[in-house]
């Protein structure tokens, strides 16, 4: 195997490939990436059961092959080559990359261990990437962490006629947020694909500036996967298997008591207020008439106050929320202004959850769809 390839074409393509995998893995050969040499140049690929990245780049080949490299080593020899032509050559097991006046030997994995990439062929839809990046980085913050429970530590995706819904939750917020979905002629259909939040968050982050991500979805007897592709380059993963817990009877239809407020001032007087306080504690929110109070009592030796504007409709509320979990959903909320609703419970003694959503004005909502709804105890049993 010969070819001849952009440096920076190339780095950016084992970027792309090693992103995915895992850091450790029972199994070496995993942490390969397999370069082949095709009709127009090369196809870079990683795969380790649970998830593949492939990518195809231009090059110049002058013999074909197919080799598997350390993946992250070849990642970083390629990120710190000097600024000329790549020359890749193959001697009985050994490969050979001379870059300017930088040569490096390694040693080639063998290629006949790897395994097959899977192939997605079934359902599709298009997406636009810039709206779909924003959306995944609004929802999969609220995904949990905790692989006790695996099916709440991925972002379901819910495709409907026209519009794809992403949701998630980690029993103390759920955060939902839409985008226009064109699945063609099977737009009728409504399905759904719980894919894991990480391997999702890279998604949006490398597709982001890519036009129109094509998503297909199979479903066989052994193996749910779904399939990103966009600028010749194509991400799979296996689905989640479980059921979604039913998070969406959990929003209220209306809202009669909210407040609107400065979102950067929100942020700012949260994080500062905070300082004080001991890890898991809550602070203490106070919505009047005249405005919102943050309260932090965090030990004897410091406590912590600050007030803020805030335009209140309804009664005065108390609310007491966790500033992490607040400032996530604040975070994502991409207007100059935020509303906080209030919702109610049985207990008229108890507080609901507040809803979090984007306001573009003091008077009016945002039009993004995006929607937090965030609780101090378990919204879910």
């Amino acid at each position: 195997m010969k070819f001849q390839v952009n440096r920076d074409v190339f780095s950016e393509a084992v970027s792309f490939a090693v992103k995915l995998l895992p850091q450790r893995t029972t199994l070496p050969i995993l942490s390969g990436v397999l370069i082949e040499t095709v009709d127009d140049g090369l196809r870079l690929s990683s795969f380790d059961y649970e998830v593949s990245a492939q990518t195809h780049i231009a090059a110049d080949v002058q013999e074909e092959g197919t080799i598997l490299v350390s993946g992250r080593l070849l990642a970083d020899i390629a990120s710190r080559l000097p600024n000329a032509p790549v020359q890749f050559s193959t001697d009985e097991g050994k490969i050979a990359v001379r870059c300017g006046s930088a040569n490096f030997t390694l040693l080639s994995m063998p290629v006949e261990e790897y395994p097959s990439l899977p192939q997605v062929e079934g359902r599709t839809g298009l997406l636009p990437a810039d709206e779909f990046s924003t959306a995944v980085s609004q929802v999969a913050v609220a995904a949990s962490r905790d692989d006790v429970t695996p099916v709440i530590t991925g972002v379901q995706l819910e495709i409907a006629e026209n519009s794809l819904s992403l949701v998630a939750t980690d029993r103390y917020r759920v955060a939902i947020r839409e985008v226009p979905w064109d699945g063609g002629e099977d737009a009728s259909e409504t399905v759904t694909a719980l894919v894991p939040a990480r391997t999702l968050n890279e998604i949006g982050k490398t597709f982001g500036h890519s036009g129109t991500i094509t998503v297909a979805l199979s479903r066989t007897d052994d193996r749910e996967l779904i399939a990103f592709t966009a600028d010749r380059k194509t991400v799979t993963s296996l689905l989640i298997k479980g059921n979604f817990p039913p998070v969406r009877r959990l929003f209220p239809d209306t809202v009669d008591n909210y407040a609107v407020m400065n979102t950067a001032e929100l942020i700012e007087a949260v994080r500062r207020v905070s300082l004080v306080l001991e890890r898991e504690a809550a602070l203490r929110f106070t919505f009047t008439i005249d405005g919102v109070t943050l309260e932090a009592i965090g030990s004897e030796q410091a406590q912590a106050s600050e007030s803020i504007d805030a335009f209140l409709t309804g009664v005065d509320t108390v609310v007491s929320l966790k500033p992490q979990f607040l400032l996530d959903g604040l975070s994502a909320v991409h207007s100059e202004f935020v509303r906080i609703s209030f919702t109610k419970t049985d207990n008229p003694n108890k507080p609901g959850p507040v809803l979090i959503t984007s306001q573009s004005s003091k008077d009016q909502p945002g039009a993004d769809n995006y929607k937090y709804l965030l609780q101090p105890n378990l919204l879910l049993r």
